[in-house]
C-alpha cells in the first residue's frame, strides 16, 4: 500500500517535471507540431514512457513489487513501440510508410505479449489484430489538447483495478504507474497544450492499455471478455469509427488528417476545448466503469450491448455535424521539425516563450 503511494507521487512529480524539461528541449531543435495557429512541442510521449519504465523498474528491480514475467514483457515491448514513435515523431514520412511500418511494429511487440497457451492460436491472432486496432484509435485521440492523456487516465485505473481483483498485482502495479505517469504530464498537456505526446507518448499509451486488457481477460468467458474490452476502450474506438465513416462518405482519403474527430464536431456545437476534453474525459470514465464492472462480474456482459447502441446512436447524431471546409482546414495537422522547416511562426513561437 505504501509502494503504490510512493510510487504513484514518484510517477506524478518526476512526469510533470521531464515533460516541462522535454518541452524546452522541444523548442530548442524546433521539435514541434502546429495546431491550428500555435507550433505546440512534441516530446511529451518521452516524459510518459521514461517515468513509467523507471519507476516500474525500480519496483521490479528491488523486487518491492514484482512485475511478473507477462507484464515485464509487456513493458519491455511498450517501450520499443514507443521508440517507434519517437523516431516518427523525429524523421516524418508520408503517411502511406508510417501506418504500415507503426502496423508492423505493433503487430511485432503484440505477438509477443498475447498469452497463445491460454487463448489458442486462432484467438491469440485475433487478440493481436485487436491490440494494433486499438492502439492505432488512441493514437487518432492525438488530435486535440488533453483528450488522448484524460481518457487514458481513466482507462489504465479501471484495467488496474480489474488487474488486482485478477490477483494480477504486478500488472495493476504497472497501470497505476502509468496513470501517475499520464496526469503528471496532463499538467502540461490540458488545453491550452503546453507539449504533446506525439506518436511516442500515443503508441506507448495504446499499446499497453491494449495488452493490458487482453492479459486481465485472458480466461475469461469470450462474452464477458469481448463486452469488457470494448467498454474500457469505447471513447477511443468510437472516434476511429466516426473517422472512418465521416471520410469514406466524403469521399476523402482516409490517411490524411482532416478536423472530423469526436472533439472537433464538439467544438463546431460551441463547446471550449477545456469543456471538450471534460466531456470526453466522463464519458470515457462511464465507460470504463461499465467495463470494470462487467469484468467483476457485478453486472452481465449484455451492458456491454447498450453501450453499443448507445455509441451507434452518437455516431450517427455527430456525423450530421458539417466538418469538412473552412478555413482551419488547411492548418490542421501539419508538423514542423528540426530537419524540415523552421519557419516564422515557430521562430515567433520560440520569441514568445523565451519572454
Amino acid at each position: 500500500m505504501l509502494y503504490g503511494i510512493a510510487a504513484a507521487t514518484s510517477a506524478l512529480l518526476l512526469a510533470a517535471v521531464l515533460a516541462a524539461l522535454l518541452r524546452l528541449l522541444a523548442l530548442r531543435f524546433g521539435v514541434v507540431e502546429r495546431r491550428r495557429a500555435r507550433a505546440v512541442p512534441l516530446l511529451g510521449g518521452v516524459a510518459v514512457v521514461a517515468v513509467t519504465a523507471f519507476v516500474a523498474g525500480v519496483g521490479d528491480w528491488t523486487d518491492v513489487a514484482p512485475l511478473g514475467p507477462a507484464s515485464g514483457r509487456l513493458l519491455v515491448a511498450g517501450i520499443g513501440v514507443g521508440a517507434f514513435g519517437l523516431v516518427v515523431d523525429l524523421w516524418s514520412r508520408s503517411a502511406r510508410l508510417r501506418l504500415a511500418l507503426q502496423a508492423a511494429v505493433v503487430t511485432g511487440a503484440a505477438a509477443l505479449t498475447v498469452p497463445y497457451g491460454e487463448l489458442g492460436p486462432v484467438v491469440g491472432v485475433v487478440a493481436v489484430g485487436w491490440i494494433v486496432l486499438v492502439t492505432h484509435a488512441f493514437t487518432s485521440l492525438d488530435h486535440a489538447d488533453g483528450v488522448m492523456g484524460t481518457v487514458a487516465v481513466v482507462t489504465a485505473f479501471a484495467l488496474s483495478g480489474c488487474a488486482a481483483a485478477e490477483v494480477m498485482d504486478g500488472l495493476a502495479a504497472l497501470l497505476s504507474v502509468l496513470a501517475a505517469a499520464l496526469t503528471g504530464f496532463l499538467m502540461h498537456n490540458w488545453p491550452p497544450a503546453r507539449i504533446v505526446p506525439g506518436r511516442c507518448g500515443a503508441l506507448f499509451t495504446g499499446f499497453v492499455l491494449a495488452s493490458a486488457a487482453v492479459l486481465v481477460h485472458t480466461g475469461r468467458e469470450a462474452g464477458s471478455s469481448a463486452g469488457a474490452g470494448f467498454a474500457l476502450t469505447a471513447v477511443a474506438t468510437v472516434d476511429a469509427v466516426l473517422v472512418l465513416v465521416s471520410r469514406r462518405r466524403a469521399g476523402r482519403p482516409l490517411l490524411r488528417g482532416a478536423p472530423d474527430h469526436l472533439v472537433h464536431r464538439l467544438r463546431r456545437l460551441g463547446v471550449t476545448p477545456q469543456g471538450a476534453a471534460v466531456v470526453v474525459g466522463i464519458t470515457g470514465f462511464a465507460d470504463a466503469l461499465v467495463g470494470m464492472l462487467i469484468d467483476m462480474g457485478w453486472v452481465s456482459a449484455t451492458a456491454a450491448l447498450w453501450l453499443a447502441g448507445g455509441a451507434g446512436v452518437a455516431v450517427l447524431a455527430l456525423l450530421r455535424i458539417p466538418t469538412y471546409g473552412g478555413r482551419h482546414v488547411a492548418a490542421y495537422g501539419s508538423r514542423l521539425t528540426a530537419k524540415q522547416q523552421v519557419g516564422p511562426r515557430v521562430r515567433a513561437h520560440l520569441r514568445v516563450s523565451k519572454r
